[in-house]
């Protein structure tokens, strides 16, 4: 059974290749779409080449719904848009794939029904196929080369979609197994240099030796250490320490 997440249908108009297929539905799996429709696909259904392909996401073919065409796929829809890399001298809105995913789990959060369509792998869809869609998905890419493979085009908007639905941090540090260090970890460790320094005679000229403290204080604080980080600066140090006393 698919999922119970509120999500779009990405519907594959009169796809070709069962490994293209499969691809899409890997890509889908991804980021958690599993609402696929297939509009006559030209190698029949179920294609064995789709079930390789798709791996992991295979559960998304057995559950994929076939339509005859276009018309009976999104018949139960509210809003349709049509992905398409062409200018198609039709008056609709062209939304970037990030605003397209927006616009979707808005009106879904309103209770409607959305799809998305694909077009086939030789040429994209039909003007006849995007006169039927309510809005456009244009994605910017290089003029010059503006094609782009069937599982590459569901790959991108449904990253897009996880962005709309989730939140993903811009950044994050994946800690290792530690924590970061306290305030009071980081002082001892300052305390152990200034110390060690003190006796190697690091601090010199003396009146210069304020000054120079506080540089390596400021420095310390400036370091996002971990404990980890801490354990080992402080063992760098004592082997230096030991090595020095043993020579």
């Amino acid at each position: 059974m698919p999922s119970d997440s509120n999500q779009p249908h990405f519907v594959l108009v009169r796809p070709q290749m069962g490994e293209n297929i499969g691809a899409a539905a890997r890509a889908m799996w991804n980021f958690g779409l599993d609402r696929m429709v297939l509009v006559s696909p030209r190698d029949g259904w179920p294609n064995p080449r789709a079930v390789a392909m798709a791996s992991g996401a295979g559960r998304l073919l057995d559950e994929a719904v076939l339509a005859t065409d276009l018309p009976e796929a999104v018949a139960g829809d509210h809003f349709v848009m049509a992905t398409t890399a062409r200018v198609r001298g039709l008056t609709k809105p062209v939304f970037s794939p990030e605003e397209a995913m927006r616009q979707a789990a808005d009106r879904l959060g309103r209770g409607e029904r959305v799809s998305v369509l694909f077009g086939p792998e030789r040429a994209g869809l039909e003007n006849e196929d995007v006169a039927r869609a309510n809005a456009i998905i244009s994605v910017p890419v290089n003029p010059q080369f503006p094609s782009l493979n069937l599982a590459q085009c569901v790959l991108l908007c449904g990253y897009e979609w996880r962005r709309a639905t989730q939140d993903v941090a811009a950044t994050r540090t994946d800690m290792g197994g530690t924590e970061w260090a306290s305030q009071i970890e980081i002082e001892k460790l300052a305390d152990h240099y200034e110390d060690r320094l003190d006796q190697a005679g690091y601090f010199f000229p003396p009146e210069k030796a304020p000054g120079m403290q506080v540089n390596l204080r400021n420095l310390w604080s400036r370091m996002p250490l971990t404990r980890a980080d801490v354990q080992m600066l402080h063992g760098v140090l004592r082997q230096m320490v030991r090595w020095k006393e043993r020579g």
